[in-house]
């Protein structure tokens, strides 16, 4: 590690003299947020040498299609299935969707939560299979209390779930580098989560990761909970087995609504993930261009367990910090984070995988909420499968304006949701509202004038048209 200046020694000094006497706290979690802020100071932030990049080969990001089949024989499955166990990261509160709580407990489709069809899922799976994958929650201090009340209704459910919390580490106060919480800020307010490249540590320190595996358990598959598309797929797990890959990156092609995503390069003879924030300047539009780089994280990740408990055991899994500015009643704080899938550089024979789009469907907005609660989308056993009969292999895109951004007003704007199979471009602005049985075709925009209520009647189907009163219905 490189070696603080004077300065920053007696910073660091100073700060965790402070932070040894903040009783909120673990031992564990004292040390680890001081070995983060000391990799911070001693300014370790890599910076990618841009004529290093190489694209990575098919050995290193593998096709999907290229896997090979999954045994067929249902005992071959259940073995498979017997060495896995689900997590989900359920830190997230609802917040910038209007709702108070877990965003896992927003309902998706049917009166169902994400957390729900994630149960679903899986006890479908134990049920078919006669195995017994487990789910772990990953909560925050911010959506524990909620989530052990929630669980509570599934324990009749043919599931075992686990709930364990990342770590809360305190907020820098920028100004003269304490924690926040030391300045009589003792709330919610003082702390922070710090972002799910925690979860190989807080899977140790819990216990849970021993736990599982004294039950033979051999991989985790992580994925956020907003993101319906991420299931337990045999294929993967089945060639991650096979070839005693310790890690594997799930990543697909990208589209131009996602060139911000971090993507998989080789650098120096490894596989590494490469973010935004990493690039230099001059570099910025290349690494958004579809051309050079093709592919983009989901945040689908299989770990081998063993493999956690080595390197956190080691701690080797020195991810690129990511620092997060924010202010908190006025005061500049800093909260330093990392990201789970930078982690992939440290683990053996590491791997992405490039999947179909479909293993790709996050809820961020009330625009996906559109697409999900659609006919472009059905639900069975928990999946959540595209319409065939939509011949456009991409979704259509969605702008709604701010009155729709709660998950409340949406519901209430939409008497039921517009059919949009054939819809391709949807922009909404203004105080709309949809009748039953709308459809939409081709590329619409809707736009009520400033103080007008603009009524989208029951039945209407509006094909490639700009509406900017009842007349150009």
């Amino acid at each position: 590690m490189a070696s603080l200046s004077g300065a920053d020694a007696e910073k660091l000094q100073k700060l965790q003299s402070a932070v040894s006497g903040l009783s909120q706290i673990s031992e564990n979690e004292k040390s680890g947020f001081i070995s983060l802020v000391s990799r911070y100071l001693s300014g370790e932030a890599q910076h990618v040498e841009w004529s290093k990049i190489q694209t990575p080969t098919d050995e290193i990001v593998v096709p999907y299609d290229s896997m090979p089949a999954v045994p067929t024989d249902s005992a071959e499955i259940q073995k498979l299935l017997d060495k896995l166990v689900v997590l989900k990261l359920n830190g997230g509160l609802g917040t910038t969707m209007g709702c108070t709580g877990p965003k896992s407990v927003i309902e998706v489709r049917n009166g169902l939560t994400f957390l729900d069809l994630i149960v679903i899922q899986i006890e479908t799976l134990n049920s078919k299979y006669g195995c017994n994958v487990p789910l772990l929650l990953m909560n925050s201090f911010n959506t524990h209390e909620d989530t052990q009340k929630i669980v509570e209704k599934y324990k009749n459910s043919k599931i075992e779930i686990h709930t364990f919390n990342q770590s809360q580490f305190p907020r820098l106060v920028v100004e003269d580098f304490m924690p926040l919480p030391c300045k009589g800020n003792s709330g919610k307010d003082g702390w922070y989560p710090p972002g799910h490249g925690d979860v190989f540590s807080a899977l140790m320190n819990s216990g849970k990761l021993d736990a599982l595996l004294s039950k033979g358990k051999e991989y985790v598959f992580v994925a956020n909970s907003d993101n319906l598309g991420a299931i337990v797929d045999l294929k993967i797990l089945n060639h991650l087995i096979k070839n005693k890959n310790e890690y594997c990156m799930e990543v697909t092609p990208k589209t131009l609504a996602d060139v911000k995503g971090g993507t998989l390069i080789s650098y120096e003879g490894k596989v590494q993930l490469l973010e935004i924030a990493q690039v230099p300047d001059e570099h910025v539009n290349e690494f958004k261009s579809i051309e050079k780089f093709k592919i983009f994280n989901t945040n689908n990740l299989w770990v081998n367990l063993n493999a956690i408990k080595r390197l956190v055991q080691e701690n080797a899994l020195k991810m690129e910090i990511i620092p997060n500015p924010k202010e908190v009643d006025g005061v500049k704080v800093l909260q330093l984070e990392t990201a789970a899938g930078a982690a992939i550089k440290f683990f053996n024979q590491a791997i992405g995988s490039n999947v179909p789009r479909s293993r790709f469907l996050p809820v961020k907005a009330s625009s996906d909420l559109l697409l999900v609660q659609s006919d472009l989308y059905t639900l069975a056993d928990g999946l959540v499968t595209r319409n065939s009969a939509r011949a456009n292999p991409a979704n259509p895109a969605i702008e709604l304006g701010p009155e729709f951004k709660k998950v409340a007003d949406f519901l209430k704007r939409f008497k039921s949701i517009p059919s949009i199979v054939e819809l391709d471009s949807l922009k909404v602005s203004g105080d709309v509202w949809f009748g039953t049985g709308v459809t939409l075709k081709g590329k619409v925009t809707i736009n009520a004038k400033s103080g007008e209520k603009l009524e989208i009647p029951d039945g209407a189907v509006i094909e490639n048209k700009d509406i900017n009163g009842p007349g150009d219905i």
